[in-house]
Parts: structure tokens; C-alpha cells; sequence
């Protein structure tokens, strides 16, 4: 799909920076009880739905207890093991660990170089959750070197004081700072992580001084899981953002995604009762939970929280809710939502050619027709008496795109989740609407009175519950990489949909002319 002329105000519909399923190498050392390393790589690349691939630096005598022993294979093999991989394979993402000594280092840095993945995140392992050491003193200045290759660093608070050769921080403030220091030396993205620190929230900050992020720090918060299961938890987390930044290609998305699903993998960890100490993570947690009815719809409504708060702060919903909304951008809301059922009615009656069941086939059916209905009535009834341009506008443009773009190449079960905001959001909105014009006495002169009833429409709250369903069945019933697709439509259809009820704003004009 190609970029529109609205891009430029809201990027959405911009190609995919990366794959479907990434190819992803990590480049560690082996923990052989399973839970660290790039063992716990190999789980999270493929829990997070990409290739998982693997060149060795290390061997290790380890398990829930501690580190035994540490033997580092000749630097020359390690080289062989990445050649071999990248003269053969496109590397999507590139996630190092464990590296050992100097000269070790030394080879990653200079395959690095050669090769120049496109996503790089460096894990400076150094000291073991255990608190054992795993790089040697002196190749810490090797581990330096290699720094300014990263796109991402994510070390814990204690390797990010040995990096900086400053004491631990004890406290979130001072952590900032440090990642803040670290970041401007380097001139990359440092992951901060208040993993180490006490209290019931636990936050993570991406943190660039240099301009590449939206803001200088990005902080997302979570709660704390008091679990004694925390083996692998960096580097897990380290490559599972790796992973899905080839994916998303925006790094505080792709942390908001790897961090949710490192949250589930610490609150179910004990299931697994793997190790009498320090414990691993469940990598693949939620694809037991996907298959529960009615999770991965909860899933989804989680995303769309920060697009409805969105939507809900936006002038053109505030002035609809107080009847103070300037008439000219309610015609233009009007005309373009004509527009955009027309293009939507198509979707519908594809996800009903694809649907299967008979069920599925006659809703999604009626639904494409009273589409087109509803599109004739505004018509008939709300727009021949008022004055708006029948020109398609740059946002139902590009939601009808990628809508469109959707439904040509997706299954059935993504079409869904691309269809769903329309009914979902919209329902939300219009039931918060309608019930405080009820709360405010239903007041006769409100400028869109008649507008605001519609909300009360029973039908479609109805049917809106009809079309979560669905959703949620056609994700229990699909693969991994498929929910994944699922989420990233969805993600994409509420974002335009904040976009649509913002547009308005940004291009009805005072005076326009019929088309």
C-alpha cells in the first residue's frame, strides 16, 4: 500500500518496515537447563512469531542455582557459525548476549560491521541474575567497542553501572540519568529497566537523546510479579523486542508488545515447576490462553484502551457531546462517512465470502448491505440539506486503503480484526455519547440531537458483540503468526479510526461548495 497525502499528519498506513515472520539470529551463549541464553532466545524469537536462529559464544555448566562453569570455544568457530548463517540467510534482526571474552567481542564486531543487520539489540551480559559473573574484567572495554553498533542496549541496573563505571542505582530517577549518560555516549536507544528496584510497579524507559524516538524518554510501567522465576528474563526480553521490532519497526510499540507478553510469561511461570531455585519464564504462556474463549478478544480491547482515550480528548467529539460542534466539520464527518461505508460494505462482503460458516456467511452478508442502506439514508435524509464536498478526504482514503489492502491478502480471521474497530469503537463511543446527552436531561435544542439517538440503537450494540465473537473463534482457531497478523490489523483500524473522527479538524473547510 502506498503512503497517502495524510501521512504526513498521521503515518498509518505506511508499508510494514519488516516481515511477516522475521528471521532472527542470536548470538550467545548456551544455558543448558533452558531457561537463559539462547535457549530462552530461541523461545521468545518464536513465542513473538519469528525464525529463531542461533550462533554459540559460549558453552556453560549452569542451572535454577547458579553458573558451574564457563567454556568459551575458539572466537575463529564463532566467525565460522555467523558466516556460514549470513552468506546463506537475510538477517532481520540481530539480538547478542553472552559473549565471553575479548576476542570474542572482537569477531561479533567485526561480522557486525561487515554484515550491518538492520536491527541490532545488545544485551551487555555481564553478571548472571544469580549474581555469578559472565564477562570476564578484562573484555569489558572490548564490550564497550561494540556499543555504538547497537541500535538497542539493554542492560539491568548493575551492568548499567559497570558500563558507565559508576555505583548501582538505587532509585528510578537516578536510573534515568544513567540511561540518559550511557545513551548520549553511544548515540542509541537504551533500554532502562527498573526490574532490580523495589516497589509494586516495575517501569522500563527507551531512552535517546539524540532525537530518534517521539520524546527523549519513553516510559511504560507495569505491575510487579513478586516470582522467584526470573532466570532468562533479560534476555528474553532483549530478543523478543528484537523480534518484534523487525516486525512493527517502532521501538516504543515493539516494547509496549514484548513487555505485555513478558508480564504474562512471569505471572504463569510457575506452572512450568521447572528448577528448585530461580526458575524461567513461560515463553509460550499465551498460547494456552489464546485458546480460552474470549482472551484474545480481552486482548484486543486492551489495545484499543489508548485509541479510545484518544478519541474521547479529540475537539470533534467533545463539541458532538456538547452540541457546540461547528456545523461545517459535522457535514464533513457526514459526507466522508457515506464514503467510507461504501468501501467498508466491500470488506464486510468479503469477510462473508471467506467466513465458514453459514452463520458467519448470512451476518457478515446483511451486515454488507446495510452498509450500502445506511450510506443511502444519510444521504437521503442528513446530507441533501446540507452543504459538504462529495470528494473522498485523505483519511477515509487511506482507511479504505488499508481496509481494502486487508481483505485482498489476508484470512478470514485477519479481515476480522481489521473490520472490528468500525463496530467496536464506534459502539463504544456512541454509547458514551448517548448516555451523557440521557445524563444532561436529553436537552431538545442540542444541535445533534437527532444524531446522538442513533447511538441507542440496539441492533448494533448487538451485533457489535455478534462481530467480537467471531473475531475471538477465528483467533482460537488460528496459528500464532496469524493472531499476530490479527493484532497488527486491528491495531491499524483503530488508529484510523481516531484519525476519521479527528479529520474533520483538520480539513473541513468554512465554506464548501457541493461536489
Amino acid at each position: 500500500m502506498t503512503a497517502s497525502p495524510y501521512s504526513a499528519v498521521y503515518p498509518l498506513d505506511a508499508p510494514n518496515p519488516g516481515r511477516a515472520t522475521p528471521r532472527v539470529l542470536s548470538i550467545a551463549g548456551s544455558d543448558p537447563s533452558g531457561g537463559a541464553g539462547i535457549q530462552a532466545d530461541l523461545k521468545s524469537i518464536a513465542a513473538l512469531g519469528g525464525y529463531g536462529m542461533a550462533a554459540i559464544t559460549a558453552l556453560t555448566a549452569q542451572n535454577t542455582m547458579g553458573v558451574i562453569a564457563v567454556h568459551v570455544p575458539p572466537a575463529q568457530f564463532l566467525r565460522q557459525q555467523l558466516d556460514a548463517i549470513s552468506s546463506d540467510i537475510t538477517i532481520d534482526a540481530v539480538k547478542i548476549g553472552m559473549l565471553g571474552d575479548a576476542t570474542v567481542i572482537d569477531e561479533v564486531r567485526g561480522w557486525i560491521e561487515e554484515v550491518r543487520p538492520a536491527v541490532v539489540v545488545l544485551d551487555p551480559v555481564m553478571v548472571a541474575t544469580s549474581g555469578d559473573r559472565l564477562l570476564r574484567e578484562s573484555a569489558e572495554k572490548a564490550l564497550r567497542s561494540l556499543l555504538p553498533l547497537a541500535d538497542l542496549i539493554t542492560p539491568n541496573l548493575p551492568e548499567l553501572a559497570m558500563l558507565l563505571g559508576e555505583p548501582e542505582a538505587t532509585e528510578w530517577e537516578s536510573a534515568l540519568d544513567q540511561g540518559k549518560r550511557l545513551a548520549a555516549e553511544y548515540g542509541n536507544t537504551v533500554l532502562v529497566k527498573g526490574g532490580h528496584l523495589p516497589g509494586p510497579v516495575c517501569p522500563d524507559a527507551l531512552v535517546n537523546t539524540s532525537g530518534m524516538l517521539s520524546r527523549d524518554v519513553i516510559e511504560i510501567t507495569g505491575p510487579r510479579v513478586e516470582t522467584r522465576n526470573s532466570h532468562g528474563t533479560g534476555c528474553s526480553l532483549s530478543s523478543a523486542l528484537a523480534t518484534v521490532q523487525a516486525r512493527r519497526g517502532d521501538w516504543e510499540v515493539s516494547l509496549q508488545e514484548a513487555k505485555s507478553w513478558l508480564l504474562g510469561a512471569l505471572t504463569t511461570s510457575g506452572a512450568l515447576e521447572v528448577g528448585q531455585g530461580n526458575g524461567p519464564v513461560h515463553h509460550f504462556h499465551h498460547l494456552q490462553q489464546a485458546s480460552k474463549p474470549g482472551a484474545f478478544a480481552a486482548t484486543l480491547w486492551k489495545e484499543a484502551g489508548p485509541e479510545l482515550e484518544s478519541i474521547y480528548g479529540l475537539p470533534f467529539i467533545q463539541g458532538l457531546q456538547s452540541g457546540e460542534l461547528p456545523e461545517r466539520d459535522f457535514n464533513y464527518y457526514l459526507a466522508q462517512d457515506a464514503i467510507y461505508l461504501n468501501g467498508y460494505s466491500r470488506v464486510l462482503a468479503r469477510a462473508g465470502a471467506l467466513a465458514p460458516t453459514e452463520e458467519e456467511q448470512l451476518f457478515w452478508a446483511k451486515a454488507s448491505q446495510q452498509c450500502l442502506e445506511v450510506e443511502s439514508e444519510l444521504h437521503r435524509n442528513w446530507l441533501s440539506t446540507r452543504e459538504a464536498s462529495t470528494a473522498t478526504g485523505p483519511v477515509t482514503k487511506s482507511y479504505v486503503d488499508h481496509l481494502l489492502a486487508t481483505s485482498a491478502s489476508g484470512s478470514y480471521a485477519v479481515v476480522l480484526a481489521a473490520i472490528l474497530p468500525c463496530y467496536w469503537l464506534y459502539a463504544e463511543v456512541g454509547r458514551q455519547l448517548h448516555a451523557s446527552y440521557v445524563d444532561a436531561g436529553a436537552p431538545a435544542d442540542h444541535a445533534y440531537a437527532e444524531w446522538l439517538k442513533t447511538y441507542a440503537d440496539e441492533d448494533f450494540a448487538a451485533a457489535t458483540r455478534k462481530a467480537i465473537n467471531f473475531t475471538d473463534a477465528a483467533a482460537i482457531a488460528g496459528s500464532e503468526m496469524e493472531r499476530a497478523a490479527m493484532m497488527d490489523a486491528f491495531i491499524q483500524s483503530c488508529r484510523y479510526e481516531t484519525a476519521f473522527f479527528d479529520a474533520p479538524r483538520l480539513f473541513a473547510q468554512p465554506s464548501i461548495g457541493r461536489g
